[in-house]
């Protein structure tokens, strides 16, 4: 579980190794390239004629290649000469033939890569353009003048396309297909689909704005989660900043500047162009019979605490009449799916929608019985994730938030730590994701459940760790509940005081004190503290990734006085392991599923109805030749195209629920049966 300084830097610090090397590099003209590629990147995202998102990615991608073959072209002259004379080459070295040959491999191979990437109107195209199969024939005609490293790479690419039993359900509408073929499987109960955070849209709806950022530019352009987002973040960083925060004293929109989640199914569909998040999921939906009117994506504003999404756009209310909508006109029970912080905020509404008073759901006991026929539970974070602490205590954004790279770059790129944290400071959603539980699930300074996967002498319940104290402030490491406290010392008192007032991150200690928790909204987004509805026909699955390793503690050091990120306290990138990793879908460590694994030991003060709970883990095996991962990736977003995942969708919607059975890859459960639970 230990990674190396120099490891750590190659996989998660790209940008100090690339500095490192460049210091070391005594050849100038690579550097040129890079600037006049950053120069031409620049002036395609500022130039207002591009409009097309498919152009500016074709640009920037011609801009990639050229930097590819000048690189190339310089090191090809410097090793051509061998004491000042030009070195005999044969046909298969020359410069010109193994230019052409790239070039026409790399056009035929990125066609087959991205025709599993790209949107649905360019999949046609692609899949007319180039058959695989076709160029690896023609491949073996040419191998006896190929270089051999060309040849090992493809045949080493044909056994793994040959060999990958499910590669063909990583098709489009494959899975649905499939299931119709073998168990006739068509639409059932209506679909609710609830994204994670940072997943949704987000689009501007103001047009006053400010004396320093006028809003009407803006208007109905997604300022989250697309290519407007990066071109502003680059042209306009202080404009972008005004309409994303959130007014710190309200935790509502701030004055003159308003944002609103987009909605329909293109709301989360595809994150940015090319790069899909639910579209696998409506695909297969859509093959096996689901349209607009039997299934909806229930898109939210995830930088609202969760009573606020209530309080300004009535977000529970609108889902609330959706679910009795479609139960009026199928005469069906309607399936919740919740990916991520969507899951949460479904455990939410079903404490909501049957509680009473003002903002409050005024359901009635039995609605979620005679409404709600299956909760899934996609990759949750019921129990919060560790990353979410380092994102509010020191604003580590791209490590952190698992999404797009490209959006990651941008702000990691553009934006100081310190502006990240104020910005996140003012996203009431943000502190709903802390890690809940404390001591009792994720450990004490001696012992963690998670220490056996390990063979250190230290324990993770050390979640942060200090291990050069320049002053008598942080002289000790600290557990996961005692981090809480920190960013609580840290933070301005609106945070702190909305943070208290919005969410909970301890545990009950008596059955009295779980059922009094029902009556308040602070307790309802931690499992902990409330039980399960009394909702004994409702069934849950809890489907998550493993084997993918995970952030889970933490070394962190202390700022000088002088230094310019005027922040307490940064991630030590100096110490040998400042992040140390466990098992999980590399955003959330499995711990963080130990709630499934009470709730399915049966009948408790936890799950009073006794519902059926049923797990299961999915071991991350991505295609090394799909940077998606392919249909068997488990990763934390990618999981939203595993092949199994969403026949497992599919089957619970089609009602063939009872036909998946618990699957254990982790010693989970057994943690589970450990830990001293107070009721």
């Amino acid at each position: 579980m230990m990674v190396k300084r120099k490891k750590w830097l190659d996989r998660e610090r790209p940008d100090l190794m690339g500095e490192e090397e460049e210091e070391l590099d005594g050849d100038t003209g690579s550097n040129n390239v890079s600037n006049s590629r950053s120069a031409s990147i620049s002036q395609i995202i500022s130039n207002p004629r591009i409009e097309d998102m498919d152009a500016r990615e074709d640009r920037l991608m011609n801009i990639s290649d050229t930097e590819s073959v000048s690189s190339r072209r310089s090191i090809k002259r410097r090793n051509s000469f061998t004491d000042g004379k030009v070195a005999n080459k044969r046909l298969r070295d020359s410069r010109r033939f193994i230019f052409f040959l790239g070039a026409f491999l790399g056009v035929a191979m990125a066609a087959y890569f991205g025709s599993y990437h790209v949107h649905n109107n360019n999949i046609e195209l692609f899949d007319n353009l180039v058959n695989f199969e076709n160029v690896k024939d023609y491949i073996d005609d040419w191998k006896d003048i190929l270089p051999h490293g060309f040849t090992s790479f493809i045949s080493d690419i044909q056994t793994g396309y040959a060999t990958n039993q499910l590669q063909d359900l990583g098709e489009n509408f494959a899975v649905g297909k499939q299931l119709i073929r073998d168990i006739d499987l068509h639409a059932k109960h209506p679909v609710v689909m609830v994204p994670g955070v940072i997943s949704t849209g987000i689009e501007s709806w103001g047009v006053q704005g400010d004396a320093e950022c006028d809003s009407s530019p803006h208007f109905r352009k997604r300022l989250w989660g697309s290519f407007y987002m990066l071109k502003t973040m680059v042209m306009d960083k202080v404009c972008w900043l005004k309409h994303v925060s959130l007014d710190p004293i309200t935790g509502l929109d701030p004055a003159h500047f308003k944002l609103r989640a987009a909605q329909g199914f293109e709301s989360s569909d595809f994150f940015i162009t090319g790069y899909w998040i639910w579209n696998k999921v409506l695909q297969n939906l859509g093959a096996i019979g689901y349209e607009p009117d039997t299934m909806v994506t229930a898109a939210y504003d995830w930088r609202l605490a969760y009573l606020d999404l209530e309080r300004r756009d009535q977000y529970f209310s609108k889902l609330k009449q959706q679910i009795e909508l479609f139960h009026k006109l199928t005469g069906e029970k309607s399936v919740l799916v919740g990916h991520s912080m969507g899951s949460q905020v479904v455990f939410y509404f079903l404490q909501w929608v049957e509680a009473e008073g003002p903002l409050y759901g005024n359901g009635g006991n039995g609605w979620i019985d005679e409404h709600i026929a299956s909760f899934v539970n996609v990759a949750g974070t019921l129990l919060g994730a560790p990353k979410a602490v380092p994102a509010l205590i020191s604003g580590e954004m791209k490590d952190t938030i698992q999404l797009n790279a490209l959006a990651m770059y941008g702000l990691e790129k553009f934006f100081s730590r310190k502006e990240r944290v104020e910005m996140l400071q003012t996203w009431g959603g943000i502190p709903s994701m802390l890690p809940k539980g404390g001591d009792l699930i994720w450990g004490n300074l001696s012992f963690s459940s998670e220490d056996e996967l390990h063979n250190n002498t230290d324990t993770y319940g050390n979640f942060i760790r200090f291990e050069k104290v320049m002053s008598d402030v942080y002289n000790k490491n600290l557990t996961m509940a005692s981090a809480i406290d920190l960013i609580e010392t840290l933070s301005p008192s609106w945070l702190v005081n909305r943070m208290r007032e919005q969410y909970s991150y301890g545990f009950a200690k008596t059955k009295e004190e779980l059922q009094e928790n029902k009556k308040h909204h602070s307790h309802w987004s931690n499992p902990l503290e409330v039980p399960l509805p009394n909702a004994p026909n409702m069934k849950i699955y809890c489907i998550y990734g493993t084997n993918n390793p995970t952030e889970r503690a933490y070394v962190y050091r202390e700022n000088h006085a002088n230094d310019t990120s005027s922040l307490n306290l940064t991630i030590d990138y100096d110490s040998e392991t400042p992040v140390f990793l466990t098992d999980g879908d590399g955003t959330v460590p499995i711990m963080e599923h130990a709630m499934c694994h009470k709730w399915a030991e049966g009948q408790s003060e936890y799950n009073p109805a006794g519902i059926n709970v049923t797990v299961v883990e999915i071991k991350h095996e991505p295609d090394r030749f799909d940077i998606r991962g392919g249909p068997k990736t488990a990763d934390h977003v990618d999981i939203l195209g595993s092949a199994e995942l969403n026949e497992y969708i599919l089957k619970i919607a089609g009602g063939y629920g009872s036909t998946i059975k618990n699957k254990f890859q982790s010693n989970l459960t057994n943690w589970v049966a450990n830990i001293d639970f107070p009721i």
